[in-house]
């Protein structure tokens, strides 16, 4: 790995770990938008049923605030589950967490039923390698559950947004903001898994106050220095720009296409 790698690497961990992730707050915050989905999907309880044929340990690798883990944990008590993430501040209160890194996991090879990574390799630096790892640890007929979102995932969101940034920077559109998943979307995934599974999860979020959509764009604080506008300033005016959708047609809609891919 060249100096400049290494580095863009420490970055990327050294955000998520910290600006991003280093409490449950902004993650809690991106999770609550999907209460107001319909359908609504019970995305743990899928998880819980892709493991029906698991009886050896499983990890949750970028466990977060432990939403998945404890599912786990109550639904299937038979099964060992080691819950991991690289923020030592996000996994505080669950039980037997540990910091590791998907990239280098401590564990032996093939010691793994199963396997789960959800909604965190696009903040892997190298997903290859993270992929390498999962495979690693995975015994024969293990499988491995990943998350991610589609390319057209919330696209009102990002048309929020740069309208928004536009208005701060008057301009006719902003910038784009930060998609988390764009560097890893469900259209990717199986390019870099290889022979999956894809379970697609398609919905509608509509709302009738602006609340749950602000607090979704602010989450993503942590990458405000990437954003090329002043973030608060943009926030205020997006939140302006859904009252006003709200009180022209009763709701704000974002439509949302996620799904799981099961690995074997």
């Amino acid at each position: 790995m060249g100096a400049e790698t290494c580095t863009a690497s420490i970055t990327i961990r050294v955000r998520t770990s910290t600006k991003a992730y280093g409490t449950g707050q902004h993650l809690a915050a991106r999770q609550s938008l999907y209460q107001w989905q319909t359908p609504r999907h019970d995305l743990p309880g899928i998880v819980v049923d892709e493991l029906a044929k698991v009886r050896s340990a499983v990890a949750d690798v970028g466990c977060g605030n432990g939403k998945f883990v404890a599912r786990v944990r109550d639904d299937r008590p038979d099964l060992d589950v080691l819950p991991m993430d690289v923020s030592h501040g996000i996994i505080g209160a669950i039980p037997g967490a540990v910091v590791a890194d998907v990239q280098q996991l401590p564990l032996a090879d093939a010691s793994l039923g199963a396997v789960l990574a959800l909604h965190m390799l696009y903040h892997v630096e190298d997903q290859p390698q993270a992929v390498r790892e999962l495979a690693r640890v995975l015994a024969p007929g293990g499988i491995a559950i990943v998350s991610t979102n589609s390319r057209t995932d919330k696209r009102e969101l990002e048309h929020l947004w740069r309208q928004a940034a536009g208005d701060v920077l008057g301009v006719q559109e902003g910038p784009a903001r930060v998609q988390l998943s764009a560097r890893f979307t469900l259209e990717d995934a199986p390019e870099v898994l290889g022979a999956v599974r894809t379970i697609p999860l398609p919905g509608v979020i509509e709302v009738t106050d602006a609340e749950p959509v602000v607090a979704h764009l602010a989450s993503y604080e942590a990458w405000a220095d990437e954003m090329g506008v002043p973030f608060q300033e943009t926030i205020e005016r997006a939140r302006e720009r859904v009252n006003e959708v709200i009180r022209a047609e009763g709701v704000f809609r974002v439509t949302c296409l996620g799904g799981l891919l099961v690995c074997r």
